[in-house]
């Protein structure tokens, strides 16, 4: 806890270190990332398995406040991948480096290129949204049903924690043996970082771009808008105006014989639960360098998040959307404002 307060006030500190700030906003903005990736992953699953909670959560992304979040969410993801590929350039060519601070200010220079037009266009369709005075969720509601992944997240720290303190009583905190081993599995992650980082962003680039500009999350419980690439099939322009239609007619999507947008959401699934846990324990490794037991329960709750979030959402993605969940969904629709 110490350091992270030093980290704080250093940071508030310095004067013209850039690569400090690109450093804090780089962690801050992949931190932010994750965070609505664990919402998001296991929201989806629900248009598999539990059809009316899918219609609530998405509900709540059409609020005011998930409004709001959204634009922080793709300025984020935008700037954490411009910055993450000026990380990797350096990383392979060190003898670059006495260019970084001015690659820093690029990062944000094309950061902001890039955001303007893509919040123009989301802007828009916000403008569209609410001028048709829409009923939406309250505030109270929307909080509320963010609390079981509060609570979900809290839980899945305890246990990480409390293996940590059973794995210590057991070995009597002798990790000696395992640091060779350690050594090599961290030169592996520095690679996997690097190269799911480049994997990633046009994958996230392209999800961006057909679910926040061709399409907007208000689009999603549109009645007889189809979902972005069905055209190349015959899965129908969700009649229901459901979210679980408009989920099943994107996962049924065929293109000579491939489910397109499962495999791409597969891809996209895998290569960014991994990649923004491991981020993660390397935040929490940072800060907890003094206190083992801690140290190791945090990337034991890293390893517990990734596994459960990839057997969520891997599991939604080869699962069936049959008729009875969505009329399930049409009925929770209804029930949604009384």
């Amino acid at each position: 806890m110490t350091s992270l307060v030093l980290t704080l006030t250093e940071t508030l500190r310095y004067r013209g270190a850039v690569g400090q700030w690109s450093w804090v906003m780089h962690r801050l903005t992949g931190l932010g990332v994750l965070f609505f990736l664990i919402l998001h992953v296991i929201d989806t699953s629900w248009a598999v398995f539990y059809p009316e909670l899918y219609v609530r959560a998405i509900a709540s992304y059409q609020s005011p406040l998930f409004t709001l979040g959204e634009f922080g969410l793709v300025f984020a993801v935008v700037y954490h991948a411009y910055n993450g590929l000026r990380i990797i350039v350096f990383d392979y060519k060190p003898q670059w480096w006495r260019h970084q601070r001015e690659a820093a200010k690029w990062v944000v220079v094309c950061t902001f290129v890039t955001l303007i037009p893509v919040f123009l266009v989301m802007f828009n369709h916000v403008l569209n949204y609410y001028g048709e005075n829409p009923q939406v969720l309250g505030l109270d509601k929307v909080l509320l049903e963010q609390i079981p992944f509060a609570v979900g997240m809290v839980v899945a720290l305890v246990i990480g924690v409390f293996a940590s303190f059973v794995y210590g009583m057991l070995t009597g905190g002798k990790d000696e043996a395992t640091r060779h081993t350690e050594s090599r599995l961290e030169r592996f992650w520095w690679s996997y970082m690097r190269i799911s980082g480049l994997l990633i962003i046009p994958l996230v680039f392209g999800h961006l771009a057909m679910m926040h500009l061709i399409q907007g999350v208000f689009d999603i419980t549109a009645r007889n808008y189809g979902a972005v690439g069905s055209i190349f099939s015959q899965v129908g322009i969700n009649e229901t105006g459901t979210s679980v239609e408009f989920v099943a007619d994107r996962w049924n999507t065929f293109v000579a014989g491939v489910a397109i947008w499962r495999l791409y959401d597969f891809g996209l699934l895998t290569l960014a639960v991994v990649h923004g846990f491991n981020g993660l324990r390397y935040v929490f490794t940072d800060y907890t360098m003094n206190n083992p037991v801690l140290r190791r329960g945090l990337v034991y709750t890293c390893i517990i998040g990734a596994a459960i979030l990839l057997a969520v959402g891997i599991s939604a993605l080869l699962g069936t959307i049959p008729q009875t969940s969505i009329e399930m969904a049409e009925e929770a629709a209804r029930n949604l404002y009384p």
